[in-house]
């Protein structure tokens, strides 16, 4: 079990009561200032400090310069939670698993406001989060893409992510530097055309990285993603978190945008 912190007292704790089922635990800090390494030693699980440079490279790190116990391992993040459905059938599919696969992928339902946002937080999402170890790499600096050597493999239940746990403070403060990496990395990329087949592939995440790959080369993309998160994916059907959360979400995509604008600037020695 592989968990990224960094301040994450008030998330911990939680984090760590739903993995009593796991017998190697191991928290990956990134020179936290808070209690977290308090909290982690409390629970008697291995903790190990890396200062963070990208995500894709502290996982990594994670997967691959850290021994395990097992052979497989379990990615979370303090802010979620694993439930006891999951638990259960991880437990069960590890017991029983084919060889030729080394990754799982699944899905994870988002709170706010102590309510699944089902619709306006764009359920669902496929995460490759259960590893075997040697047999699968990360990429991309941020929203990370997991790619194996071996065969990809589907779980049913969910994890359980509270991504406001921390305040709206935080969760600004997160999303600033979140916007600056998606804007440096969508500044610097290759714009790639997208065909109609890349949009209606097999691939849940292959196919929902056309989908962001056409979607941000769209003009007025922050208003897009409202209209699309709030009436097309039905949001409204949230409530006011519904209608709270799809307004954060174009706000942070608008964020991304300015930054591009800022860089390209910057790039031709012009003023902001």
């Amino acid at each position: 079990m592989l968990i990224l912190t960094l301040n994450e007292e008030s998330n911990l704790r939680r984090c760590l009561d739903s993995l009593s089922w796991c017998d190697d635990v191991v928290v990956l800090d990134s020179n936290s200032a808070d209690r977290t390494v308090h909290i982690a030693n409390e629970y008697g699980v291995r903790f190990i400090e890396r200062p963070f440079d990208d995500y894709a490279n502290q996982r990594n790190y994670g997967l691959n310069d850290i021994q395990y116990k097992n052979p497989w391992v379990l990615m979370v993040d303090a802010d979620e939670e694993v439930s006891p459905d999951l638990a259960s059938e991880i437990k069960l599919v590890l017991d029983h698993v084919k060889p030729e696969i080394c990754l799982y992928r699944m899905r994870r339902k988002d709170y706010f406001f102590n309510k699944w946002i089902r619709h306006s937080s764009g359920y669902p999402t496929w995460f490759g989060r259960l590893a075997r170890v040697g047999h699968v790499r990360v990429e991309r600096a941020i929203n990370e893409e997991y790619h194996t050597d071996g065969e990809i493999a589907y779980l049913e239940h969910h994890l359980l992510h509270y991504p406001f746990n921390k305040g709206f403070h935080a969760w600004f403060e997160k999303h600033n530097r979140y916007s600056t990496m998606e804007a440096a990395a969508s500044s610097s990329r290759e714009v790639n055309a997208v065909t109609f087949g890349d949009l209606v592939q097999s691939d849940p995440v292959e196919r929902r990285k056309a989908i962001k790959s056409f979607v941000y080369s769209l003009p007025g993309r922050p208003i897009l993603m409202f209209f699309a998160l709030y009436f097309i994916r039905r949001g409204f059907l949230d409530g006011s978190p519904g209608l709270t959360y799809c307004m954060l979400r174009a706000i942070y995509e608008y964020m991304i945008d300015c930054k591009v604008k800022e860089m390209k600037l910057r790039r031709k020695g012009l003023p902001l």
